[in-house]
């Protein structure tokens, strides 16, 4: 994959006296993002350096060992932020660089969801509080390897970033967090990537919106959510191998048909699968 170097005045400014051979490196990809991408940031460092940081809007990610004093930090974009610049600032090797990346807007479709009753409920605390304490999880360890899987062979209904009406209200603060697959009921569900399955939720337990879901860890705060599922065929603490069968396609939860709804999150924060599929992540 193509990728930025950002260093220098002309993209970053240094803050401090350092010489062009001693700057701080660091790359961005992809090199032209768009709401809903995921930014790599690759920071080059001087040996024995502590771990870079990096923080956008005041907030801070952290940024793992990739091996020949490189540390990367994933950055999530969702279609609710906003287009334009972002300013990025990395500290490493007692420099600090801030860098202006530009993320592009994006135009995302908008869809009719009606909902029968019984179909219909908002979920309860329990529920979501199990979810986001899954997908807050920040694991040291990196899981995946490569380019991720797609998780069942249905045709894609809905893809990520839709805006949704249901049931003749429009969802201010929602778009689809995933892709979701029609295929047949009962077809294998497979592990995008390898992981840690750290969340089992059944329908039957009161998962009304996700219904029979798997949250798989894949570390490093990456992580997928398969909902909707009709057989489960893990339990919360085992490895799964990419590839490697979880559970099968259903309609449990807030569906209309049958499907699988993969959502993949990094930091809590729900980005587009698709780049992860076809040019994955370091």
């Amino acid at each position: 994959m193509k990728k930025a170097i950002l260093t220098g005045p002309i993209i970053a400014s240094i803050l401090g006296v350092v010489s062009p051979a001693q700057a701080l490196q660091v790359q961005v990809t992809p090199p032209n993002p768009e709401l809903g991408d995921t930014l790599s940031v690759i920071i080059q460092v001087n040996n024995g350096s502590p771990t870079p940081t990096v923080s956008v809007q005041q907030k801070n990610y952290p940024a793992f060992a990739i091996g020949n004093n490189r540390f990367r930090a994933l950055l999530p974009t969702t279609p609710l932020d906003k287009p334009g610049a972002r300013l990025l600032q990395v500290s490493g090797d007692g420099q600090v660089q801030n860098l202006n990346v530009q993320v592009r807007s994006r135009n995302f479709p908008t869809q009719s969801i009606w909902l029968p009753p019984g179909k219909d409920s908002e979920g309860t605390d329990a529920e979501f509080d199990r979810v986001d304490a899954f997908k807050a999880l920040v694991t040291p360890q990196k899981f995946w390897d490569g380019k991720l899987l797609r998780p069942n062979s249905g045709e894609i209904t809905t893809i990520y970033g839709v805006r949704r009406y249901y049931n003749g209200v429009f969802a201010k603060d929602y778009y689809h967090r995933g892709v979701d697959y029609a295929g047949a009921y009962g077809s294998p569900v497979v592990a995008p990537a390898a992981g840690r399955v750290s969340l089992v939720g059944r329908e039957s337990q009161g998962f009304k919106i996700h219904g029979n879901v798997v949250g798989i860890d894949h570390g490093q705060g990456v992580a997928s959510i398969l909902m909707h599922l009709s057989r489960i065929d893990v339990k919360e603490g085992d490895f799964v191998k990419a590839g490697q069968v979880i559970g099968a396609l259903g309609s449990t939860g807030a569906s209309t048909g049958p499907h699988l709804h993969w959502g993949l999150y990094v930091h809590g924060q729900s980005v587009d699968p698709v780049p992860w599929r076809l040019q994955g992540v370091e």
